[in-house]
This record gives structure tokens, sequence and C-alpha cells, in this order.
């Protein structure tokens, strides 16, 4: 397994590390910097070297429910929402597959009777301020550990 690891390219091992971190293939492959993403994010899974690199990566790093938590805030407050603002200039939006479009960011869509169409997102800023909640839980806890480590009380 190990050399088809360093067959990677650098490009490849940031997809599969981003793939990891977000669980989406199109989104892994922007950030990793592809030009055609949802086609390359989907070509790459479908190759045995990245699905075996993706899996070394995420059993050794097994993903507690802050890491989780904290991925989905990062997305809430910096993800694209292009594919939002292309889902309301389509023409039938009926007839449109939901699985072309990446709408993590988007609370709540409504139709009206006038026939428009109103789409919600999540607060940003909320999820900005989750994230720093997060971080300062982080070095709270890592103060703590500190100071258990040098023999002096946390509560001191």
């Amino acid at each position: 397994m190990n050399d088809k690891k360093e067959n990677l390219t650098q490009r490849e091992r940031m997809f599969c590390i981003y793939y990891v971190s977000c669980g989406n293939s199109k989104e892994a492959a922007v950030r990793a910097g592809y030009k055609q993403p949802e086609k390359n994010g989907a070509m790459l899974l479908m190759r045995e070297d990245i699905t075996l690199y993706i899996d070394r990566l995420s059993s050794s790093g097994v993903r507690n429910s802050r890491q989780m938590a904290r991925a989905g805030y990062e997305r809430l407050a910096f993800g694209d929402v292009s594919d939002a603002v292309r889902l309301m200039f389509e023409g039938d939006p009926a007839a449109v597959d939901p699985a072309r479009y990446d709408l993590f960011n988007v609370a709540e869509i409504k139709r009206p009777k006038d026939g428009a169409m109103e789409i919600k997102f999540f607060d940003r800023i909320k999820a900005l301020e989750k994230l720093e909640d997060i971080d300062e839980n982080d070095r709270r806890n890592v103060s703590d550990f500190y100071k258990a480590l040098v023999g002096t009380s946390p509560m001191e």
C-alpha cells in the first residue's frame, strides 16, 4: 500500500485529505485545485490507490464528534454558495436533480405562490462564533493539561 501512496501526486494527496475532512468529492477537488471539480472528484474516487489512501487516512485519524462539528462549521462559515445560486436560475426546479448541487449551506428553500424561489442560508457569523467557541475550549483544555503535567492545579 505504501508504494501506491508514493505514486500519488501532491494534488491527489491533498484531495484525499480534504475528502476525509469534508466527505464531499466536489468540494475536496475544489480545495485541492482541480479545474473541473465535479468530474475530477468523481474520477478520483473510482481509483483504487485513491480510495486506499483515503481509507488509510480515515482509519489513522479517527474523527471524533468535535472534529466533525468543526468541519461542519467550517463548511457553513467558508463554504461555496454558487450551487444554490445556480439552482435559482434553473428553468424548472422540479426537474432538477438535487444530487448535482452542493446545498450544505442552505437552511431552507421556499417556493411562494408567485412562482419565485427563496433560498435561506445558514448564518455564517454564527458558524464563526461556534468555531471560536471550539477553539477557546481547545485552548482551555490544552492549558489544563499543561498545568497537570507541571503539577499545578487547573483551578489556581
